[in-house]
């Protein structure tokens, strides 16, 4: 592991983007190199290109302002050469973004995607590193596919999943769980939108995200999937059916998940599974990478905080890294209920990435 990696943002004025510089200006491994969006922003500085679709509370850090952003279709190969890798949030067709994705990977610059495209790619990993680490020994296989030395594409989760499923997948560890109904209520800004740029969102909810219930009733069984013969085969022991709501939340995305144990699992009591979540421990913490929650799972019990968690006191928790859950009690139609949450542009989103990038780099992946 080198002491500083040079790094790419690429989608660099989206919400997501702008994120991503927020979490890396001043970042102990990783220095900013290169600023990359469409061929409309590309020659103009990050200042001017962004202007006044800047989302995020603090200013634009003054080391990026000025930065010349690139061309991220027509720049690949001299990005490449500037970077150790690159983080990608672009907005484009879902073949378009496989495609950017793979060539600069050829291109041989590793890619930490925010992205969806390559979620169901068999031998790309999609992780959230305290669950599934060990999915990063995917890569060898993909760079043979590829035929890359260095270049491979990584993946996170959708936002939404990493408000509950880290929960259920610590209860699942020892106690499998057998099927799950989630209702999510997600934030507008898992939509790159303000109350300002989204004015009907006020005092408004929709019950219809597109393509998100899929998401919440597939990409878990890719992430507590195993790898055999040079793909990640999912799971098929958790069956979860999903409802997204949007509302009229900035940021922060919570899930009210009803679950039963499968037949022949001695149900473990309540006290027990929030023991269980707070004294788990991933693989980030163990290894102290810069943006892991020194906690990952905050415990809000029952019986002391009934109204807990709330979007405006948790989801900062540990730089919005953390997940929150609270509510734990029994249900009539299953064997527990309970309520879960997490930042979405932090932990669900931008920090997610920039936290697997430190899981990869760790691990040699990055060199």
């Amino acid at each position: 592991m080198k002491d500083n990696y040079k790094v790419g943002i690429i989608g660099a004025t989206g919400m997501v983007g702008q994120r991503f510089i927020t979490l890396l200006h001043d970042h102990p491994w990783y220095t900013i190199e290169v600023l990359a969006a469409s061929p409309r922003s590309a020659g103009k500085t990050y200042k001017d290109a962004v202007g006044a679709k800047w989302a995020m509370k603090e200013e634009i850090p003054a080391g990026v302002a000025d930065m010349v952003v690139m061309d991220a279709t027509g720049d690949v190969e001299k990005i490449a050469s500037m970077v150790d890798f690159v983080f990608c949030a672009v907005d484009m067709k879902k073949d378009e973004i496989k495609a950017l994705e793979e060539r600069y990977a050829k291109a041989e610059c590793p890619v930490v995607s925010n992205n969806s495209a390559h979620r169901h790619t068999l031998d790309v990993p999609m992780i959230i590193p305290e669950i599934n680490p060990q999915h990063i020994e995917i890569i060898p296989a993909q760079r043979k596919r590829l035929g890359t030395k260095r270049g491979f594409v990584a993946v996170k989760s959708n936002c939404s999943l990493q408000s509950y499923l880290p929960a259920m997948a610590v209860i699942n560890q020892k106690y499998p769980i057998d099927h799950a109904l989630v209702t999510t209520y997600q934030a507008i800004s898992g939509a790159g939108k303000t109350f300002e740029t989204w004015q009907e969102m006020v005092d408004n909810l929709i019950p219809y995200i597109g393509g998100e219930e899929m998401k919440s009733e597939v990409e878990p069984n890719k992430i507590l999937g195993k790898i055999e013969g040079g793909e990640i085969v999912p799971s098929t022991e958790l069956q979860i059916e999903c409802q997204t709501y949007r509302v009229p939340v900035s940021d922060g995305h919570t899930a009210a998940i009803f679950f039963s144990f499968k037949d022949g699992v001695n149900k473990p009591s309540v006290g027990e599974i929030e023991n269980m979540w707070r004294s788990f421990k991933g693989v980030p913490q163990e290894l102290n990478l810069p943006h892991a929650p020194k906690q990952f799972i905050h415990v809000y019990t029952e019986s002391e905080n009934p109204d807990q968690p709330q979007i405006k006191t948790a989801r900062e928790i540990d730089g919005g890294m953390a997940i929150s859950c609270g509510r734990l009690r029994e249900s009539t139609q299953y064997d527990y209920k309970m309520v879960s949450m997490s930042h979405n542009t932090l932990r669900g989103a931008a920090g997610g990435a920039v936290l697997l990038a430190e899981l990869l780099t760790a691990k040699g992946y990055m060199d």
